[in-house]
C-alpha cells in the first residue's frame, strides 16, 4: 500500500529542497524556508508532547503571523485537525464553535489573548498556548517550548480519511456550520497551484488567513513562492506593497477591490499577473473599471467551502466593454457538474433560475455531528449550495442571489445581487448592499446600504426613481440609507445581518 503524503509534507519537501529561498514576509520580518520548516518541527515536537494528535482537535484564534501557519502545519503534520476562529465573531459564537468542536488545544495570537482568557473562562480546554509571551499566568507561550526541541523532520501521522480541519461558515447568519474535511480532500493543492501559470508566485495575503487566503498561500508555498503578509486589510498599504514587494498574486472579494479601486495611490502595479475576486456578488460594471486599471489579470472564482472550487472566469474573458459577461460567474470547471434545479429538485431549463447544485470531487464530507442537515445539503451525491442561479446557453453560470436573502414581496421576488448590481450601475455609486427587513407586520421589506462618491449630490429619491424606470416597482427600496463604508465580516462581505440590525434597531 502506497504511503499517505500529507499536503503539509508537500510544502516542507519543497522547502527544504531550497533553504535559503524567502518564503514569508511580514512587516520587516523577512523568513527563509529553512528557518520556516524548523519551527515547522520544533512546534509539532512540542505539541506532541502535549498531548495533540489525531483526533484531538486544536482551535486557532491567530491573525495573519507567519507563526500562525507554522502552527497549522505543526497540527496537521501531527494528524489532527483544527479549526480556526474569525476574529471579529462575538465571544458568544467563537465559544460555541470552541465548544462544538470539542477543543483540546487552544492557540492564540499574543494580542488576542483577553478574548482568548474571556473564552477559557467558558470552554474547558486541555491546553492554552500562545505565539508568544504574554503577562496570563495560565498560558503557555508554545514559541519558548518550541524553542528547545530539535527540528529534525517529524513523519506525518495523517491518514487520508482523518480530518483536516473544521471551517465554519461565516457567521452572518445565524449559528455557524462546521464544515468537516480530510487531509485527502487537501490533495487538491496541486490544482490551485496550478493556477499560477507557470510563474513563481508572490502573493500578498491581506485577507484572514482562516479563509480562502490561507488556502491560497499554502498553494504558493508548495509551487516555490513567497507569501507577504498584511495583519489587516488597508487599500493604500495594498497598492504600496504590490509596487514594493512585486507582488503577483492578490486575492481580495469585491468590496476590498472597490476599496482599492478608489484610492488615490497611483503605483506601479505592472508585476501583477492574477488578481482573483469571489466569495460574494460583485459589480460588473465596477469590475470592468479594474478591468481597465490593472489589465488583463483578472479571474472571478466561485465555489464554496462546502463544494470546493466550481467556475472561474478567466483574464482572457474580463473583457470590459461585455458587461454581460463580467455578470457572471464564468463557466463550470473541467471535473465539475453543474445542475440548475427547481423546489422540487428538478433540473430547469438554460436560462432559467433555481439553486445551483453541484457534483465533483471537491465536496466536503459533512457538516460536523449534523447529519440531519449533512443529508438536506447532500442529496443524491448532489451539494444543494442554497445559491440562486442559472446557465445560459454558452455554459456561462451566474449567481443571482443566496436562497435565504431573496426578499419575498407583494407580487413577486428580489433578487438582492441583481438590485445591487443595478444600483451600482449610476455612476455616484461606488457600492450598496441590499436586503430585506421584516416589519411588525410581519412583511418584508427592500433596505439599501449605499456607498457614493465624496461629495455626491445623489438622493434617495434619485435612486428610487432610477430603480422604478430600470427595474420596475416591485423592486423599489422602502428605505435608502447612505452610508460611508458598509460594515464588513473578518474575509471582507458585507454583514447584512449587521445592517439588519441597525435598520430595526
Amino acid at each position: 500500500m502506497p504511503v499517505f503524503h500529507n499536503y503539509v509534507e508537500d510544502v516542507l519537501d519543497g522547502l527544504s529542497a531550497e533553504p535559503g529561498r524567502e518564503v514569508l514576509v511580514s512587516g520587516e520580518r523577512r523568513w527563509g524556508a529553512e528557518e520556516f520548516r524548523s519551527l515547522v518541527h520544533r512546534l509539532a515536537r512540542a505539541l506532541r508532547e502535549r498531548g495533540v494528535g489525531r483526533g484531538r482537535t486544536v482551535t486557532l484564534l491567530c491573525g495573519n503571523l507567519p507563526e500562525t501557519i507554522a502552527a497549522r502545519y505543526a497540527v496537521n503534520l501531527l494528524g489532527a485537525p483544527f479549526n480556526h476562529l474569525y476574529n471579529r465573531l462575538g465571544p458568544d459564537v467563537q465559544a460555541k464553535m470552541m465548544t462544538d468542536v470539542e477543543t483540546h488545544t487552544l492557540i492564540v495570537d499574543p494580542t488576542l489573548v483577553d478574548r482568548a482568557v474571556q473564552l477559557t473562562s467558558t470552554v474547558a480546554v486541555d491546553q492554552f498556548l500562545t505565539l508568544g509571551p504574554t503577562e496570563v499566568p495560565e498560558a503557555e507561550d508554545l514559541l519558548a517550548l518550541a524553542a528547545h526541541q530539535p527540528d529534525d523532520p517529524v513523519t506525518s501521522q495523517a491518514r487520508p480519511d482523518d480530518l483536516c480541519f473544521i471551517r465554519h461558515s461565516g457567521g452572518t447568519t445565524g449559528h455557524p456550520k462546521g464544515i468537516r474535511s480530510t487531509f485527502a480532500r487537501m490533495l487538491g493543492l496541486d490544482q490551485v497551484s496550478a493556477l499560477f501559470g507557470g510563474h513563481t508566485p508572490r502573493d500578498l495575503v491581506c485577507t484572514p488567513v482562516s479563509h480562502a487566503a490561507g488556502f491560497i498561500a499554502d498553494a504558493t508555498l508548495a509551487a516555490g513562492g513567497t507569501v507577504v503578509l498584511h495583519r489587516t486589510f488597508d487599500p493604500g498599504e495594498v497598492l504600496a506593497t504590490i509596487e514594493r514587494e512585486r507582488i503577483t498574486h492578490l486575492f481580495l472579494l469585491p468590496p476590498l477591490l472597490y476599496q482599492v479601486l478608489d484610492h488615490p495611490a497611483r503605483v506601479d502595479t505592472s508585476s501583477l499577473r492574477q488578481l482573483t475576486y469571489g466569495g460574494t456578488p460583485s459589480s460588473p460594471t465596477r469590475i470592468a473599471e479594474a478591468a481597465r486599471r490593472f489589465g488583463p489579470v483578472l479571474h472571478q472564482g466561485y465555489g464554496q467551502f462546502e463544494s470546493g472550487p466550481v467556475s472561474m472566469l478567466t483574464a482572457a474573458e474580463h473583457d470590459p466593454d461585455r458587461l454581460d459577461i463580467l455578470r457572471t460567474a464564468g463557466r463550470v470547471l473541467p471535473g465539475v457538474e453543474v445542475e440548475i434545479r427547481d423546489p422540487d429538485d428538478a433540473p430547469v431549463p438554460a436560462g432559467q433560475v433555481g439553486e445551483i447544485c453541484v457534483r465533483g470531487g471537491g465536496m466536503m464530507e459533512g457538516y460536523w455531528k449534523n447529519p440531519e442537515l449533512t443529508a438536506e445539503v447532500m442529496r443524491g451525491g448532489w451539494m444543494h449550495t442554497g445559491d440562486l442561479g442559472r446557465l445560459d446557453d454558452h455554459g456561462y453560470l451566474t449567481v443571482v442571489d443566496r436562497v435565504r436573502d431573496m426578499i419575498v414581496v407583494v407580487g413577486g421576488h428580489v433578487y438582492t445581487a441583481e438590485l445591487e448590481e443595478f444600483l451600482s450601475t449610476h455612476p455616484e455609486v461606488r457600492d450598496c448592499a441590499v436586503y430585506g427587513v421584516r416589519g411588525v407586520d410581519g412583511v418584508e421589506r427592500i433596505f439599501a446600504s449605499v456607498v457614493v462618491r465624496p461629495g455626491s449630490a445623489v438622493t434617495e429619491e434619485d435612486l428610487r426613481q432610477m430603480v422604478s424606470t430600470g427595474r420596475g416597482a416591485m423592486y423599489v427600496p422602502d428605505r435608502v440609507e447612505f452610508v460611508a463604508a458598509l460594515p464588513l465580516t473578518d474575509v471582507g462581505k458585507p454583514d447584512k445581518k449587521v445592517l439588519r440590525g441597525r435598520a430595526v434597531g
